[in-house]
């Protein structure tokens, strides 16, 4: 199968490289306005470096969509136009409303996912084999400071991954109950049937998290996105109280996991799909959701006015 990849900066990179590693692939192919950028990228993995969009469409079977926020649903409309299957970046667009319009035109007999790459770590196939009653979640997602970001808050940019990853583990929707930041550092509350999930992103962190932190009546389950690594802390049968302070040994084990690279196992589901004709698991429809979601934390931190300490 023909691949191609429409932007390189730091995440269409990271695709061009993974593409270069797939033995389903046949051509690959990269374009980008700043053709000096597609020619490095192009020469460091193989790939045939196109000199226009419409000359790839032309040339390839499907494409990933790596470029700028702003620009998602003007390419992926030119994409769609060509009869490409498409793999588009979160977030599917700008707006819910574009995503809408997207959705609307989109044809029938093409293949169309988006990368909320999360869905394909490994911790999380381990995370739904566990938590069946979860009583409370919390997820962290905080980064430092990046320049690779354009067009997006800290919300679109990296909780969105996180607001997918709810979106999926429970049937209810997530309803925002409190948020409060700003462009580069979020919280948020959801209620979503009754469990209390708190996220958090941050654009600011000197120290690069991605946590998740579920509790149930009788274990309470700990992951890193980051290292793969699972822990289950179980509760103890009994406390003990040692000079007036309550002892608790908890029993922990650490899951196995089978540690693999989400974003290669996304794009080999992705060409599994287009090969197959089924559809991509994270759907335009689903994608459009966590969109929406996003949107109603914003409006919910924009209504709140900043608080001046004296």
């Amino acid at each position: 199968m023909d691949v191609g990849v429409i932007g390189v900066g730091a995440m269409g990179r990271n695709h061009v490289r993974v593409y270069s590693e797939m033995k389903e692939v046949g051509t690959l192919g990269v374009c980008d306005l700043n053709t000096s950028a597609a020619r490095e990228t192009g020469e460091m993995h193989g790939a045939v470096v196109f000199g226009s969009l419409d000359e790839m469409l032309n040339a390839v079977d499907a494409v990933s969509i790596c470029v700028p926020t702003p620009h998602h649903h003007e390419v992926a409309c030119r994409v769609l136009g060509h009869g490409v299957h498409a793999l588009i970046e979160k977030p599917v667009c700008a707006t819910s409303q574009e995503a809408e319009a997207l959705i609307r035109d989109m044809p029938d007999d093409l293949i169309v996912g988006v990368g909320h790459i999360e869905r394909f770590n490994p911790i999380m196939d381990e995370m739904r084999r566990i938590v069946s009653n979860p009583l409370y979640v919390e997820i962290k997602r905080h980064n430092p400071a990046s320049r690779r970001v354009t067009g997006t808050s800290v919300v679109e940019d990296l909780m969105i991954h996180d607001i997918d990853l709810i979106s999926h583990l429970f049937p209810a929707r997530p309803s925002v109950i409190y948020a409060a930041g700003s462009d580069d550092v979020s919280s948020a509350l959801f209620d979503c049937g009754g469990v209390p999930i708190y996220l958090s992103a941050s654009r600011k962190s000197s120290k690069k998290i991605r946590m998740i932190y579920m509790e149930e009546e009788e274990f309470t389950v700990e992951g890193d996105f980051m290292t793969q690594e699972l822990y289950i802390y179980r509760k103890p049968s009994e406390y003990d109280l040692v000079n007036e302070r309550y002892v608790q040994e908890n029993i922990i084990e650490k899951v196995l996991v089978n540690k693999l690279e989400p974003l290669k196992r996304e794009l080999q589901t992705f060409l599994r799909c287009v090969k197959t004709g089924t559809p991509f698991p994270v759907t335009p429809v689903q994608a459009m959701e966590n969109l929406r979601i996003c949107e109603e934390i914003n409006r919910a931190m924009a209504a709140r006015h900043p608080v001046t300490l004296k």
